[in-house]
């Protein structure tokens, strides 16, 4: 009972990573080819100590200022985590936008993006997103794109996949999306609430 107990589990996992790969794989492009929309989505990755943003948030936040001066969004949106004081991703990562050449008024900053569900919920309940193009790397895009697309949004996909990672950096990074995708699914599932508050679209004019 114990081993089929093991094996029904780890087949569903595996197959919540599978779907959402599936998923994805149309709504995924280059940065020349994915189709214009008004909102980046940039999400979260982690900061140094220091509080500079590490290599895989850099990635993200590059590849969208480069649809941004390629004029396929008009908007970003940073999706981080700000549950500290002194843990500011949103923060960090406009100023890296800034440094980029993104001008102020065009970044938009979340700071309860503590999860890829929480990003994707206040994107589409918060700032009123209704269509956006997601930027984050290959092996966590998949997972964002169901996200965001079940729970109303509809989103595309481009990889940030900027520079080499280490071969253990994505071996550990791909494995930890199996469980967390698995996770996804139970999220949308019993819809838990994030942190929300009053909306705050980012185009007043198309809000709902």
């Amino acid at each position: 009972m114990f081993a089929f107990i093991v094996i029904t589990t780890t087949a569903l996992v595996l197959l919540a990573r599978i779907t959402t790969a599936l998923y994805a794989f149309h709504k995924t492009y280059t940065e020349s080819g994915v189709p214009a929309r008004r909102v980046a989505i940039v999400f979260g990755a982690g900061l140094w100590r220091d509080g500079s943003p590490t290599p895989v948030l850099q990635d993200r936040v590059e590849t969208a200022a480069k649809l941004y001066n390629a004029g396929k969004v008009e908007k970003l949106l940073m999706s981080g985590d700000n549950s500290l004081v002194e843990y500011n991703e949103p923060e960090a990562m406009r100023q890296y936008a800034l440094q980029l050449g993104v001008p102020d008024t065009d970044i938009v900053l979340d700071y309860a993006g503590r999860r890829t569900y929480d990003s994707c919920y206040r994107a589409k309940e918060i700032f009123q997103v209704k269509e956006a193009i997601l930027v984050t790397q290959k092996f966590h895009l998949a997972r964002a794109l169901f996200l965001c697309n079940m729970l109303g949004m509809d989103g595309v996909g481009v990889e940030a996949n900027n520079r080499n990672y280490r071969k253990f950096s994505l071996f550990y990074w791909n494995i930890r999306e199996i469980p967390a995708t698995f996770t996804a699914f139970a999220d949308l599932l019993t819809r838990p609430l994030p942190i929300l508050g009053n909306p705050e679209p980012i185009f007043p004019e198309n809000s709902q």
